[in-house]
């Protein structure tokens, strides 16, 4: 049974400055608390309402085969930990995985793509999303974007904060140029770039996001090997940086 304290601590995981605090972070959805459950995080508790439970009895086996603890509460409760308006009624504890930024220097692979600047937790929760699909397993986020943990970028990450390696708060301007004496060609996505349509391969490559109001900064750009960009077609001022980091990533790895 859930205590009112316990029930106060995982609703507070709700704000930034708690989940740093606590070291943990809360998720919603049958999904995506599935796929927290088949990671390598730790899960501390697994919180359903009556109604969820009644209608997915099915699913009780598999999340008890986790030997998690698994706690049943009202629908009132359950309002007090759900972001959502219209929860489903499922949610999760996670521990976030241990600080490792000094495995940064250590990664190896072809493609790692750097976020600066991105503050809406669902471009950047996209983005996530994006690199896991075309298969970029290293990510990188400097200290101005949006957290990693916060319940909407957890959402339109659709569970894949559990796939791939996700480097939160990074010194992006220290740890690029190390990248760089280890090979690696880095690019920028900029409005006054090379056409991404004729991008050739040259083999290892950073790529750098920026915010899409801002643009890269002057230190980003001063790292910058080469700058690509989407061509422009119709009278959009602007693309949306998510939307962009697919077209992108898309011709990166074909």
């Amino acid at each position: 049974m859930i205590s009112k304290n316990e029930l106060k601590f995982y609703s507070s995981l709700l704000k930034k400055k708690f989940r740093d605090e606590e070291n943990k972070f809360i998720v919603e959805g049958k999904k995506i608390v599935l796929e927290g459950l088949e990671s390598i995080f730790k899960c501390d508790a697994i919180i359903l309402t009556h109604e969820f439970y009644e209608s997915n009895e099915e699913l009780i086996p598999i999340i008890n085969s986790f030997d998690v603890r698994l706690e049943i509460i009202k629908k009132q409760e359950f309002s007090k930990i759900a972001d959502t308006q219209t929860p489903q009624g499922i949610a999760a504890i996670f521990t976030k995985p241990p600080v490792e930024n000094n495995k940064v220097q250590n990664v190896t692979s072809k493609l790692i793509a750097c976020l600066e600047n991105i503050s809406d937790p669902g471009n950047v929760g996209t983005i996530i999303r994006n690199c896991d699909w075309f298969g970029v397993n290293e990510i990188m986020l400097d200290n101005t974007c949006a957290d990693v943990y916060n319940p909407k970028t957890i959402r339109s990450a659709m569970g894949s904060i559990f796939h791939i390696n996700i480097y939160n708060g990074i010194d992006l301007y220290t740890t690029i140029p190390a990248l760089k004496k280890k090979g690696y060609e880095v690019l920028c996505a900029d409005l006054e770039g090379e056409n991404i349509f004729g991008f050739q391969d040259t083999g290892k490559s950073v790529l750098i996001l920026a915010n899409e109001a801002n643009g890269p900064s002057l230190q980003a750009l001063s790292l910058t090997d080469r700058k690509i960009t989407i061509p422009k077609m119709g009278k959009a001022e602007s693309l949306n940086v998510a939307n962009a980091s697919a077209i992108i990533l898309a011709e990166m790895t074909k």
